[in-house]
């Protein structure tokens, strides 16, 4: 195996260089023709998805077709006072253009610029919401008037870039700027994702399998940053492997979702506990939520990158490993609870006949559990209100997950969530003794809903070659039950084991 030249990038704009690099040759060409028609235009995206790579490789095309290109980051400049943005903005005026203007004002740069009438000059300002809020109507004027007379002077296109959704924010604050073009820079494809993990194959010789390719795809939903943090950790982690295998994705997955502290996580994470019943009803739920982006909650989870609109309108979760997270972050401390699991069996292994889990008994216990203790230790409280700061349908998750992975961990199990990139299923994948079985999870509503449940598990294991899967239905004594009963059923060629966990809409609660 070759050691590598260049390396997957996990921090900063990519030196194709240096670093494996998609170069997105119709995103550039996309952006230069913006350019040539001399558009000022937005560009937004949440971190991790290229924008700085992309801006920095648009630059050189740019500069290779005779333009002059200066680029300023106003991340920290939230409380700066005029004078100092305007010692940064000269300074790199003079590094990209060449140009020295001495100006203290927003007045004397406007008539400074419009002086310059030779010349193909861009202006690319990226964290543009990180400006002074004191100065930045009046700077997004002075933008808008210099695009109204851009055909008399130097300034031909000036890219605003953002984290946030930049749009809304220029026109509050200068609605006649034209804004309606409005550059998209979008995750990578899934065949993008394999070709950038090709470039450590080819120059390296080591491999990926297939199978750990698609599983980085479907985790990052092939946001840029997350693709590349998956391939940088697999391969530091597996330096001396000629190939990389599930179980090393595994690890690093487990990784992800335990142990980083991560900026963009941290973020959505805050985010996300703001509107925690909105983002509960997400996940747990299998309601259809439409999605508008003039719902406060709707707006602040989808600029913070962690939902988008589907293709029939509704919201959907963008990236599972942040759902995978949130589910995990909104975990209950439940005092000690797993203790009260299987007081009534002598051995956990009591569970297990001819190397294959009881599944009979198992629910049957787990059942006998809940009419003894309900499912409020899975419930938080919020200590000053006394209210209750999550909804049922999570108590009812929960306390099924927690109670099954005790289980799985005792008897030595392998078992990791499958998380879908829409709404609504949590599954449970498990490998005992080499055998596979997919368990799913769901509250009842009304029939047609847990009978398209029941389809769509039994497609999802057949999709993955499991030939066992186990249903879970909870079901409230205030709803009548149709449409699903206890048993087996032979669905797609899958066995699926189906159980029904009855509780008491007040008293369990």
């Amino acid at each position: 195996m070759v050691r590598a030249k260049r390396y997957f990038n996990t921090s900063g704009p990519n030196i194709p260089e240096e670093h494996y690099t998609l170069m997105r040759p119709n995103l550039i060409s996309e952006g230069v023709d913006m350019v040539r028609r001399n558009r000022y235009f937005t560009i937004w995206a949440p971190r991790q998805t290229g924008k700085s790579t992309y801006f920095q490789l648009l630059s050189q095309k740019l500069v290779s077709e005779g333009y002059k290109v200066a680029t300023i980051n106003l991340e920290n400049f939230s409380n700066i006072p005029i004078s100092s943005f305007f010692d940064v903005l000269l300074r790199k005026i003079d590094e990209g253009w060449g140009i020295q203007l001495n100006v203290n004002d927003l007045g004397g740069f406007l008539n400074e610029i419009e002086k310059i009438q030779s010349g193909r000059h861009v202006l690319i300002i990226d964290e543009i919401e990180g400006l002074n809020p004191e100065i930045f109507g009046n700077f997004l004027h002075t933008i808008r008037s210099l695009y109204h007379t851009r055909a008399t002077h130097c300034l031909k296109s000036v890219i605003l870039v953002g984290v946030s959704n930049i749009v809304g924010m220029v026109e509050d604050h200068a609605s006649p700027f034209n804004i309606a073009d409005n550059l998209e820079i979008p995750y990578f494809s899934r065949e993008e994702t394999f070709e950038l993990l090709h470039q450590h194959e080819e120059e390296t010789g080591q491999l990926f399998n297939e199978d750990v390719k698609a599983k980085i795809s479907e985790i990052t939903a092939n946001q840029p940053g997350l693709v590349n943090g998956f391939g940088y950790q697999l391969v530091k982690r597996s330096q001396e492997k000629p190939r990389i295998a599930l179980e090393d994705y595994l690890e690093v997955e487990d990784w992800y979702l335990t142990e980083v502290i991560d900026k963009n996580v941290a973020n959505i994470l805050k985010y996300a506990k703001k509107h925690r019943r909105f983002v509960e009803k997400l996940l747990f739920t299998d309601e259809e939520v439409h999605f508008d982006i003039d719902r406060e909650e709707t707006k602040v989870l989808h600029t913070n990158g962690l939902i988008k609109k589907d293709s029939r309108g509704n919201i959907a979760f963008w990236v599972p490993l942040y759902k995978k997270r949130l589910y995990t972050a909104f975990y209950p401390y439940t005092n000690g609870e797993k203790l009260y699991f299987f007081n009534r069996l002598d051995d956990f292994f009591d569970l297990v006949k001819d190397d294959q889990i009881d599944f009979d008994f198992l629910i049957q216990n787990y059942k006998d559990y809940v009419k003894r203790r309900s499912f409020k230790a899975f419930r938080e409280k919020d200590p000053e209100t006394n209210e209750y700061k999550s909804l049922k349908e999570a108590a009812l998750k929960y306390s099924f997950e927690t109670y099954i992975s005790l289980f799985l961990d005792r008897i030595g199990a392998k078992f990791y969530t499958e998380v879908d990139t829409g709404l609504g299923r949590s599954d449970i994948l498990i490998n005992y003794q080499n055998k596979e079985y997919v368990i799913e999870a769901k509250v009842y509503r009304e029939s047609y809903q847990i009978r398209k449940g029941l389809s769509q598990l039994a497609y999802y294991c057949k999709s993955i070659g499991v030939k066992e899967g186990l249903y879970l239905v909870f079901a409230s004594n205030a709803l009548p039950l149709k449409g699903i009963a206890e048993g087996v059923q032979e669905l797609e060629g899958v066995r699926i084991m189906i159980y029904v966990v009855d509780y008491d809409e007040e008293k369990d609660f």
